[in-house]
């Protein structure tokens, strides 16, 4: 490849800006603002490899899907398969507001979305203590039974209800990647590890089986970096950059670390909380020690400042 590579991954949170902007109306439109970044790095000369998170989306479905069982009757839909239709909806919508934007560019590039399997180990740790809500809340009722037919962990949320929780198992494999690898090297950007990937097993027999659980897609598209050697892995969030002791008198935000750094503030267990900054760290970490040589954290409006080294935390080797 010719041309520089990146991974960037785009929380699936970072399309839904609040209560207020849910519609498909509003995630098209905040897809857009997204896509009109990574456009900046297209316009440069970068090969793109896109990942994204789909938290809010697979549960929308999800809850779609159970209300239509309740009052219909119509019948459940496998999580794996709602992970499926978010990355088509996603995709969709990145895809097309990505190739819009280069059309009007004049810059020919073709985009394309791929429905992304990636392997689990069903010995996982994670899957003998499932932790990860999703779904509706259920009343204890709804819930056990649930458990007793379905075959669900559920749990009571903090007076909330019940709801369901699944396991979160570390990736292992882009199944797809093969196909992947050959249109980057064409320099066509691909959409994929939607939400994670669908999280598939192999029982030993080469057959992929699809399982109930959610992969962090920060982990997965730090997979799919290291997979295609990526010159850069981006990660695409809310804030414009890190920073250690947040919120505190002594808050510091941080421009450039070194991976050495970045662990020794993970191990300090106070700057980086587990449900949101420091599965990104993580990610960047295993990266980084895979051979990548550096990774930025940003957001989405920040991109194109962050690439030339005016903001965003950059993290090297």
């Amino acid at each position: 490849m010719s041309a520089k590579t990146a991974v960037v991954a785009i929380g699936g949170n970072s399309l839904i800006k609040d209560k207020k902007h849910e519609s498909i109306e509003d995630q098209y439109q905040a897809a857009k603002e997204t896509t009109y970044h990574i456009a900046d790095m297209i316009e440069n000369g970068w090969n793109v490899a896109i990942g994204h998170g789909n938290g809010p989306q697979v549960g929308f479905i999800l809850r779609q899907a159970e209300i239509a069982h309740r009052v219909e009757g119509m019948h459940e839909v496998p999580l794996d398969v709602c992970g499926a239709e978010s990355q088509g909806l996603i995709g969709y919508m990145l895809q097309q507001t990505l190739q819009n934007e280069l059309y009007h560019r004049k810059i020919n590039k073709n985009v394309c979305t791929i429905i992304t399997q990636v392997l689990v180990n069903p010995q996982d740790p994670a899957f003998a203590k499932p932790t990860k809500p999703i779904g509706v809340f259920m009343d204890e009722v709804e819930a056990r039974h649930r458990e007793h037919d379905l075959g669900w962990t559920v749990v009571e949320d903090a007076g909330r209800g019940w709801r369901r929780v699944v396991a979160s198992p570390m990736p292992q494999e882009v199944v797809e990647l093969d196909s992947v690898k050959r249109l980057v090297e064409m320099g066509i950007v691909v959409i994929t590890v939607g939400g994670g990937g669908i999280p598939v097993i192999d029982h030993g027999d080469g057959n992929y089986v699809g399982t109930a659980a959610v992969i962090d897609k920060d982990y997965a598209s730090s997979l799919l970096a290291q997979s295609i050697k990526a010159d850069l892995f981006l990660i695409s969030t809310a804030v414009e950059k890190i920073a250690i002791n947040f919120g505190k008198p002594n808050q510091k935000w941080l421009d450039r670390i070194t991976m050495a750094e970045a662990k020794q503030y993970l191990n300090e267990g106070i700057h980086f909380a587990e449900g949101s900054m420091a599965p990104k760290v993580k990610a960047i970490i295993r990266f980084l020690e895979a051979g990548g040589q550096e990774a930025i954290i940003t957001n989405p409006e920040n991109i194109g400042r962050a690439i030339k080294g005016e903001t965003g935390t950059l993290i090297t080797r």
